[in-house]
């Protein structure tokens, strides 16, 4: 260490000047640079939206659709060439909707199936063609299982059933059997389960021991499914018998979706607002992630 100063001869009659200091620019963590760029760049973009159109002609198919129907239909209406894209029955016109950007102004769009029919008409700013299978459906199948000491009776119940569920018994329960008749004094087996169960002895299922009542039916859900249970069963009129077959295909299978005929949707010119993103989007969102997780980890790097 210098305790003591002493004057140079030679440097003593200098003028005295003040240190002069000049910066020079140079690039530094230029990783770090690089990324932060490409997040900038990649916000900017994804604030955009942009969209590409590159689909051309597209036939969407409604998933289930018969083959040869679908074929034939693809014919008639001149789409042999265009390309398939199967999707759920019930995303189809919905799907159209988000990515109609994506296709170019002179593609076509023709859609086929059993669409359920949307609460309101959707609108498009292309013609989009719509046609669905008006051939008479199959009727549905729903498996039953009966454990009775009188089985014909309730088999006559379920024959009485008309319109378009059809009902199967099965000499045993398996994983299709939607709904289990327990007319049997003892209680089913613990590892025997289904989606719906139909008894006339409440003691039988312990969950129904605080169960709500109605329109004279008990219920409640149980470890092996929903339990609807009623001392007046099985029905012995015929208008007992359809309440009852009424009840069951309103309350536990549901209305079925009612099938949209065939239309052609004209262009319209929709507020912009009323469309949703591109497909684009969702894309550069993921990159922002990973570019923004990437800036952090080489930012925390610097600083060590």
């Amino acid at each position: 260490m210098q305790v003591k100063a002493e004057p140079l001869a030679s440097a003593r009659f200098l003028p005295r000047t003040e240190p002069r200091q000049m910066r020079v620019w140079r690039w530094s963590d230029v990783l770090l640079l690089i990324v932060r760029c490409l997040l900038l760049a990649c916000a900017i973009a994804w604030l955009a939206d942009p969209v590409f159109p590159w689909r051309g002609d597209t036939v969407v198919v409604a998933e289930g659709s018969d083959a040869r129907w679908v074929e034939r239909e693809v014919q008639a209406a001149g789409y042999g060439a265009a390309a398939r894209l199967p999707l759920p029955a019930h995303e189809a016109l919905a799907w159209i909707r988000l990515h109609e950007r994506e296709f170019r102004p002179e593609a076509r769009l023709l859609v086929l199936g059993d669409i359920p029919m949307p609460a309101t008409l959707p609108q498009f700013r292309r013609p989009v063609l719509l046609r669905t299978d008006t051939r008479p459906a199959p009727p549905a199948e729903a498996h039953v299982a009966i454990f009775s000491t009188r089985p014909p009776e309730w088999r006559r119940l379920f024959a009485a059933l008309d319109g378009p569920l059809r009902v199967v018994i099965d000499a045993k329960p398996g994983p299709n059997t939607e709904l289990i008749v327990w007319d049997l004094p003892d209680a089913p087996p613990a590892t025997l389960r289904a989606p719906l169960w139909w008894t006339t002895d409440t003691a039988a299922f312990t969950e129904l021991a605080r169960s709500k009542a109605v329109a004279g039916i008990r219920y409640a859900d149980g470890p092996r499914g929903r339990v609807w249970a009623s001392t007046a069963w099985p029905p012995g009129d015929p208008a007992a018998a359809r309440t009852l077959l009424d009840t069951w295909r309103e309350l536990h299978a549901g209305p079925a979706p009612y099938t949209a005929p065939p239309l052609d949707f004209a262009a319209t010119k929709a507020p912009a607002r009323a469309y949703a993103n591109g497909a684009l989007r969702e894309f550069l969102l993921w990159g922002l992630l990973a570019l923004f997780a990437l800036e952090r980890i080489l930012a925390h790097a610097r600083r060590r």
